[in-house]
């Protein structure tokens, strides 16, 4: 039996700056066991849900999307940094804690009306998660739920996702 996900989580204190304790994912990744845990997990909540396609936010997010969508049998669909994607996107601008960032979904991922889950590797302040559904949904598709490894709670990330579904294998 694979130990509890939690007892691969590295934590790093004042990274990137003072005061941060980062969430080192890397020391699970390593661990065979332990990523197939996680994705085993991912791949057991969706597989009954219906769902058309896989939102993944990069680059971690890839990571999780990946074998998620290929284990369901359906499409993978990118959420790029800006000038990443060769064909014609939706971009969306949001607020980080220092500034700004754009990210794009194509226009034509998807059938109107696909259900799709939105995956990234953490929860922390929101702002990612909450342009990355709002893209998915200016390209048709219907969010069913935005999933996670890690939420970081304290940060409140869930506030800027509304009423939205929120699925979290670890939180802090």
């Amino acid at each position: 039996m694979t130990p509890p996900l939690e007892s691969y989580i590295r934590n790093i204190p004042d990274f990137p700056i003072p005061g941060i304790q980062f969430k080192d994912i890397t020391t699970l990744l390593r661990d065979g066991p332990a990523l197939q845990q996680a994705i085993n997990v991912f791949i057991e909540r969706y597989r009954h849900q219906r769902i058309n396609a896989v939102v993944a936010i990069e680059s971690r997010g890839f990571i999780f999307g990946a074998p998620l969508a290929y284990a369901l049998g359906i499409g993978l669909v990118p959420v790029r940094k800006v000038g990443k994607l060769p064909a014609d996107t939706y971009k969306l601008e949001y607020a980080l804690e220092y500034g700004t960032a754009t990210l794009e979904i194509h226009k034509d991922a998807f059938a109107p009306g696909a259900r799709v889950v939105v995956i990234d590797d953490l929860l922390a302040t929101g702002g990612t998660i909450a342009a990355a559904c709002a893209l998915a949904e200016t390209a048709g598709a219907t969010v069913v739920e935005a999933a996670f490894l890690i939420e970081l709670s304290f940060l409140a990330g869930r506030e800027k996702l509304g009423q939205r579904q929120i699925y979290s294998q670890i939180t802090y």
